[in-house]
């Protein structure tokens, strides 16, 4: 079967214009016909400012799923945002990236959007795999520190060999923690990921404009798994966790 066919959900996108060491950009409309090209049905999206994420949730809402980009530094008007663009925008989950603002992944000014984030029954999508801020360690300090969160690993230690060891062994250990693939080099990894982890908690994704969708693809194709396991990974693990009909 081609690699395009396969139905999917990409856990993990922007748009926006991300310059300086990166040099890379997409707008929503480049992102959807990416989608088309890739048979992507729907994107977990963000961007920052949120209002951006808004506008083209609100030009593609069959498309694309709004994901409240936080930061905790900014304490109870971090907390406001998510009850905001989640009860009043229709959003759906929660992104933090402590790499890009500059906080332990653990710290206990997230303890105020996690108890958001449990109240709402909305998960947490976490940036990991980079030091000293996003270690998946920390990530799963958070996790055991909030059991009832369901938290996602975006990356899953992304491109150094420890660190995606790291993550596959902190979400064995805590239930609460999921996998999203895109970034990390390993296809191997994908399958243990599904065989060691959790058949549910191993899911695709392309933080487009970061990477190619082909190439994010291809890692699953290449990672042994069954044709119906792939499935899982490419779609069903997504819609499961965020309540989306198959």
């Amino acid at each position: 079967m081609d690699i395009k066919t396969y139905r999917k959900i990409d856990a993990h996108a922007h748009i926006g214009n991300f310059g300086g060491w990166a040099g890379v950009s997409i707008t929503a409309e480049e992102l959807i016909a990416q989608m088309d090209e890739y048979h992507i049905e729907k994107t977990l999206l963000c961007a920052e400012p949120n209002e951006g994420c808004l506008e083209a949730v609100e030009k593609y809402p069959d498309r694309f799923v709004g994901m409240v980009y936080v930061n905790p530094l900014e304490g109870q008007a971090a907390v406001d945002k998510v009850y905001h663009y989640v009860q009043e925008k229709g959003f759906k989950g929660i992104k933090a990236n402590p790499l890009k603002h500059a906080y332990v992944a653990d710290t206990e000014l997230m303890d105020p959007i996690m108890e958001a984030a449990k109240e709402l029954n909305i998960p947490v999508f976490i940036h990991c795999g980079h030091p000293p801020y996003s270690l998946p360690w920390s990530i799963a300090l958070l996790a055991e520190r909030h059991p009832d969160v369901k938290v996602v690993m975006i990356h899953m230690g992304h491109g150094h060999g420890v660190y995606i060891d790291a993550s596959l062994k902190m979400a064995r250990r805590y239930p609460n923690l999921y996998l999203e693939m895109s970034g990390m080099p390993m296809p191997s990894k994908i399958r243990e990921a599904y065989e060691t982890v959790g058949a549910d908690r191993i899911m695709f994704g392309t933080d487009s404009p970061y990477h190619p969708a082909a190439v994010e693809a291809m890692k699953v194709a290449t990672s042994g798994l069954t044709k119906e396991q792939m499935q899982d990974v490419f779609y069903n693990n997504c819609a499961k966790l965020m309540g989306f009909e198959k």
